[in-house]
């Protein structure tokens, strides 16, 4: 699974510079109007991973079956 979307991504002086974070202080969630729409944002989010775990499923699946 490479898609989380509840925690904005990270650049790397960012992902540094909370290494130091002892507080918690850069922790920010990416937020949303209502909870309905976090709501709907996390289930489209977990809909897209299982679509691409199925995805790779098919590829890893086929792959086998041309060497074989």
């Amino acid at each position: 699974m490479t898609n989380l979307k509840l925690f904005a991504s990270l650049g790397f002086f960012e992902g540094m510079g909370r290494v130091m974070d002892l507080y918690g202080t850069m922790m920010v969630a990416n937020e949303s109007i209502s909870p309905k729409e976090a709501d709907t944002r996390a289930i489209m989010s977990d809909w897209q991973a299982v679509g691409e775990d199925i995805a790779a499923a098919i590829n890893n699946y086929a792959e086998g079956q041309e060497k074989a």
